[in-house]
């Protein structure tokens, strides 16, 4: 695609709205973790979103936890190379019999219940820190969203 054809740029708030829109009409992203000594690691996995943090579940004794573990920042993709929200999150990891059950019936719309084998997995709850989207090469510059946990009102990039 040649930059003469690229759709217009998204303002700020367009994107912003339009992010919010997909975090909370989807429900599988791609959750990248790692550690000293592992390198990186990536899974695809099921998500909600309660407007402020995505919450996904995972087998308790997997190198994404155990990453986590390590080194608490997770890496967080939604959507395909032509139109992506990509979000660095602080992870929290949360015991099954601890979530709240908002949270915990709204997973099981989407993927495999957590409750139905409490020893086996655990909840991980993302908060974002930082979020970029764009949809093309024209929106490439003014990605960051947000930035340090609350969003931007003006482009930093």
């Amino acid at each position: 695609m040649s930059s003469a054809t690229l759709p217009p740029a998204r303002d700020l708030s367009r994107r912003r709205a339009d992010t919010l829109d997909r975090l909370s009409g989807g429900f599988h992203m791609w959750l990248a973790t790692g550690s000293d000594g592992h390198g990186a690691h990536l899974i695809p996995v099921a998500y909600v979103w309660n407007g402020s943090a995505l919450t996904t579940a995972t087998f308790r004794r997997s190198r994404t936890v155990s990453n986590l573990r390590a080194r608490p920042a997770a890496r967080l993709a939604i959507g395909d190379t032509a139109d992506v929200v990509l979000i660095d999150a602080y992870p929290v990891l949360l015991d099954v019999p601890t979530i709240d059950v908002a949270s915990a019936e709204a997973f099981a719309k989407v993927s495999t219940d957590p409750r139905n084998a409490p020893d086996t997995f655990v909840y991980i709850r993302l908060v974002p820190k930082r979020i970029l989207a764009w949809n093309s090469l024209a929106e490439f510059s003014g990605r960051t969203l947000m930035l340090d946990g609350s969003w931007l009102d003006t482009p930093v990039d």
